[in-house]
């Protein structure tokens, strides 16, 4: 009879321990989550602000010669991360098939100009600062016009501002919800032993003795659920590198090996201060306060 009275509590102990280490787990995998999304904002915004071109357009009566030094000089500028030269037939190539037709047999010229493209490096991505570049270029001759999305610009850096204060914004929040369900589970745990402590504490045990075994169990169980999820973290930047490769989320170790310590660490800390007020208060109440 005891032997199966032994055996239901030791059942009834396991499942205690696995629910735990399955909160905290999930708990931090959305944490380690959020936080990867927090650390590779910049690197997601950047991507974004250097899809924006800058075109200048060249006259016709400039210069082979001059168009390859104008090009060069771009290809070394600190503030270019790409060019592109586009001849005016190459666009007239792309015009005609964006609109299905060769619109040079209706009018008998080619009415385009010979571009070069200039995809920006992202902290050049400002209004004040591409309408210095612009004017720079300007200067030169041979240039015609320079044109780029200034719209788009401004749309696009005041909507990474309005993006970041949430996202800062939500991982306060979700980190203080974390710390609260993480910290019920240690509660809901250390309740169920909430006699033997008292038990403990009758004989003369010394609070600090009683805490000691809870605390360190508790700070393993943080250390489980922090592996499974740094695993759960590390599948998931896998396969979202597989699909957005173009934002080299695997090309930083630093960056991951920081996230993955800090999801480690703030597991176990979470729950060795979880489980020492959890103690705490038991260690504080009367007998008779045990049954409510």
């Amino acid at each position: 009879m005891s032997s199966s009275f032994e055996k239901y509590q030791k059942r009834r102990l396991i499942s205690s321990y696995f629910s735990v280490v399955i909160s905290i787990s999930l708990v931090l995998f959305l944490l380690g989550l959020l936080g990867l999304l927090v650390l590779n904002s910049k690197k997601v915004a950047d991507h974004f602000k250097e899809q924006i071109a800058l075109t200048i357009y060249i006259k016709d009566t400039a210069k082979e010669i001059e168009i390859k030094q104008l090009e060069k000089t771009l290809a070394l500028a600190e503030y270019a991360k790409i060019t592109a030269y586009i001849s005016k037939e190459e666009a007239a190539e792309f015009h005609s098939k964006d609109i299905g037709e060769n619109f040079m047999d209706f009018l008998g010229y080619n009415p385009l100009q010979n571009a070069i493209d200039v995809y920006l490096k992202a902290e050049y991505v400002s209004a004040d600062q591409i309408e210095e570049i612009k004017n720079k270029i300007l200067q030169k001759e041979f240039v015609d016009e320079v044109a780029y999305d200034k719209p788009l610009i401004s749309l696009l850096t005041d909507n990474i501002k309005r993006i970041s204060f949430w996202v800062l914004l939500i991982s306060t929040i979700f980190t203080f919800i974390a710390v609260l369900l993480i910290n019920s589970s240690i509660r809901l745990a250390v309740y169920s032993k909430r006699f033997i402590i008292k038990t403990m504490q009758m004989v003369g045990a010394t609070k600090r003795f009683i805490r000691r075994p809870f605390i360190w169990k508790s700070i393993k169980l943080g250390m489980i659920g922090s592996v499974v999820a740094i695993i759960g973290v590390s599948v998931v930047l896998y396969y979202l590198d597989l699909s957005f490769p173009e934002l080299g989320l695997l090309r930083d170790p630093v960056l991951l090996v920081s996230l993955f310590i800090s999801v480690f660490v703030v597991g176990v800390i979470i729950t060795w201060i979880s489980t020492f007020f959890a103690t705490q208060r038991f260690l504080n109440l009367r007998t008779d306060e045990l049954y409510f």
